[in-house]
């Protein structure tokens, strides 16, 4: 116990002074390196581009592109197809640095997208969370106050604190408007203010909600939701260091957790003539996660939304009678796991619902199927074994859907393509030519589209194309990365191996250090995140952006470069294959597909004699830092270290969200089985816990149950926590050097140096 108390008090009191002195110079100097790895590697591109985005008359694009040094962003105009500077960039970091009281530079501006307002004069802009206007005819910037509104934890949970944005909603007629007061509706005529509509069921426990009233299109009707508010949970941090005052502060968060009650929606219709309320039967959604928006037919005979049902094992399509109220069930989606319901889609293919086009994993594989919305009859549009990731576009008039796509073709299941095909299920035309990962960006009438494509080992390309045949019209960007070359880049290895059931492939990236000695046997260290909301393996070129939970390659490539080989491995569990490969998730979060990624580790120690997969470690944040504390936990024969950021670590502290998607509801004992909390005690290998106090988005209080539960079981390891520090800390927000220095020195002190070969 003596050496955890030391080990624990030494890293919370060095988290922003101690330096890394007690390593040998050279080691200082190695890490000194690999902490400005991607400062220095970051700007030496030109012509890398992000995706296009279209002007809303669709006769220009935009885009932001690498230059030697920094970005920019560029217009280009079909008629001409030249390119442009989108604005005067000097100009325009002057303008925020006067509102921000920053100092940028032209080619280093505070944000990487931006939306026009009311016109291609003014932009939108988000600068650390301030939300500015600026206008390029004066190059003057404001601070935007943020949208009226209540908002909802999670999508699912009113925060009864803030009052609802209660401005009148106009018919489309524009002769009435609805508005809530005092928890109830009321339509009032335009011209006259004469009341129409008010009334009188509404309370505090069950009132009508004013940012969800729905006009129908011919302005006789409309709904709106009348809501039974969800338990009001808040979970409290305290700011221990605030940058204004002394003593501390309490920052109070409304936060709802797996297994409590979230607000219960019903859909409520009214006709002006006659001022007739109709409450709409609830038996299609009556345990509801979450109910979309209403969503009016455009003839008006009738409305529609989808409901989510507690627990994510049925998804519907909801379709209400405009003029009886009555439901029915349009189409509807059921798993015996789970349906992922943020992958859900659908259109209405001329807008009366007649026709839908659906989005479903009844095959086994993420397929589109069109639907008679009379008689919920469905039929195949796309078939086989490979996924449809998005419905693009819905082509009424020639009856196609446009939609992205992966594993259809050869190679990489993983690199997405997009494609055009009939609704009768025939026809279909790959728009995208070259094997890579493709982000297409279509012309508001689809006459054009620009393809941004590349893969980790292929520099991005962007190409403007015609959507009717796919002929190339300009080729915009071809990216240079000829002084990133010649500054050390080198590419990550793809390498594949079987999974646990001896079938399927898994796949993974291998990244060696820059000064890689085949004769020497290198420590393997795992950047980990293994849920199941996507996939994490990088596909694209990029190499500095992050990605969800974990570091970026270059991010690797720096711990790499300090004696290791680093990987990145998508078990099973995870997003974009098979309906099964994907169930491997469901009440297994803490899991985290480790069988398929040891096999991964092992397949790979054969192919290479200097990979030790005797000494792996593990890294990763958020789901990835339970991941990786899991690996101790749960597979101790074979992972040795692990450096955990910010872990959920017990999936009943986290939020409900993705929680309750993976581990079904109602809370069960297969939380415990996943939980970090209840397993504490089978710890082994050695184990850094890092922590924000302030992370806003896992509750930072399930890291210090992981550690009264590892001390209450006599475990050694230790524990860094850092004042003001949020969910990134370390990783994508500062402090970075401090608290990457820190997993730093915790490898080398647990996994050693490299070997020579036996």
């Amino acid at each position: 116990m003596i050496a955890w108390v030391r080990a624990a008090i030494f890293a919370v009191a060095c988290v922003l002074s101690c330096s890394l002195s007690a390593q040998p110079a050279t080691q200082d100097a190695r890490i000194a390196d690999a902490l400005s790895l991607r400062d220095r590697m970051q700007y030496l591109t030109d012509g890398v581009a992000d995706p296009a985005v279209w002007s809303p008359a669709g006769d220009a694009f935009h885009y932001r592109r690498t230059v030697i040094g920094g970005f920019r962003f560029v217009s280009v105009r079909l008629a001409d197809r030249e390119r442009r500077d989108m604005f005067d960039h000097a100009r325009l970091a002057a303008a925020i640095g006067a509102v921000t009281g920053g100092e940028y530079r032209a080619d280093r501006l505070p944000f990487d997208s931006f939306a026009f307002e009311g016109d291609d004069r003014t932009l939108r802009i988000t600068v650390a969370d301030r939300r500015l206007r600026c206008s390029l005819a004066s190059y003057v910037c404001a601070t935007v106050a943020p949208p009226p509104g209540r908002p909802r934890a999670f999508g699912v949970t009113r925060d009864m604190r803030v009052p609802a944005d209660a401005t009148p909603r106009r018919s489309p007629d524009g002769r009435h408007e609805a508005t809530v007061e005092g928890d109830n509706l009321v339509v009032r005529e335009v011209a006259s203010g004469r009341q129409v509509i008010r009334t009188s069921d509404g309370s505090p426990g069950l009132f009508y909600d004013p940012e969800t009233i729905a006009w129908s299109p011919d302005s006789r009707r409309l709904a709106l939701y009348r809501v039974r508010p969800g338990h009001q949970r808040m979970i409290y941090r305290v700011a221990s260091s605030p940058p204004d005052r002394l003593e501390p502060k309490l920052i109070t968060q409304l936060y709802p957790k797996p297994g409590d009650v979230v607000d219960l929606e019903r859909p409520v219709l009214f006709t002006l003539d006659g001022a007739r309320q109709v409450d709409v039967d609830p038996a299609l959604f009556d345990n509801p996660y979450q109910l979309s928006p209403l969503a009016w037919r455009s003839d008006s005979a009738s409305l529609g939304f989808t409901y989510n049902q507690r627990g994510h094992g049925v998804y519907r399509l909801v379709e209400v009678d405009a003029v009886s109220g009555t439901p029915r069930e349009v189409v509807a989606e059921r798993s015996d796991t789970f349906v992922y319901a943020p992958r859900m889609d659908h259109r209405d293919v001329d807008g009366t619902g007649r026709e839908i086009v659906w989005m479903s994993e009844r095959s086994g594989w993420n397929h589109l199927y069109l639907v008679d919305g009379r008689t919920g009859r469905t039929r195949p549009i796309t078939q086989g074994d490979w996924v449809v990731r998005r419905i693009v576009h819905v082509d009424a008039e020639r009856r196609q859907v446009y939609f992205a796509a992966n594993g259809r073709e050869k190679g990489d299941p993983y690199l997405q393509h997009f494609y055009r095909i009939g609704l009768d299920g025939r026809g279909l035309v790959r728009l995208t030519e070259a094997e890579a990962f493709h982000d297409v960006s279509f012309a508001p009438d689809m006459a054009h589209y620009v393809d941004t494509y590349s893969r980790i080992d292929l520099p991005p390309v962007s190409e403007l194309r015609r959507t009717s045949d796919g002929a190339l019209v300009a080729t915009l960007e071809q990216a240079d990365i000829s002084q990133l070359t010649a500054a050390g880049w080198q590419t990550p290895e793809t390498f594949i191996a079987k999974g646990r059931d001896g079938v399927t492939d898994i796949w993974g990236v291998i990244v060696r250090p820059r000064d890689f000695d085949p004769a020497k046997r290198y420590p393997v260290i795992e950047n980990i995140y293994g849920a199941g909301f996507d996939n994490f393996v990088p596909k694209k070129w990029w190499p500095f952006g992050y990605h969800a939970g974990g570091d970026e390659v270059v991010g690797m490539q720096a711990q790499a470069d300090l004696g290791y080989i680093v990987v990145q491995i998508d078990g099973m569990g995870t997003l974009n294959r098979s309906k099964a490969f994907h169930d491997v998730t469901w009440k297994n979060v803490g899991e985290g597909g480790a069988p398929d990624r040891i096999l991964w580790h092992k397949a790979a120690a054969a192919r290479y004699r200097q990979y030790d997969a005797s000494r792996v470690g593990l890294y990763g944040g958020s789901l990835g830092g339970q991941n990786a504390l899991g690996g101790l936990l749960f597979f101790p024969d074979f992972y040795k270290a692990a450096v955990a950021y910010n872990g959920c670590h017990d999936n009943r502290m986290d939020k409900i969200s993705w929680n309750e998607q993976w581990m079904g509801w109602p809370v069960d004992e297969s939380y415990s089985r996943s939980s970090n909390v209840d397993n504490a005690w089978r710890l082994k290998g050695d184990l850094l816990l890092i922590v924000g106090e302030l992370d806003m988005n896992v509750d930072p209080a399930v890291s210090m149950q992981v550690a009264d539960r590892l001390i209450k079981a006599g475990k050694d390891f230790e524990l860094l926590v850092v004042p003001g520090g949020d969910h990134g800390v370390g990783r994508t927000e500062a402090p970075f050097d401090e608290v990457l220095g820190r997993q730093y020195d915790f490898f080398a002190r647990t996994l050693g140096a490299p070997q020579p070969t036996r």
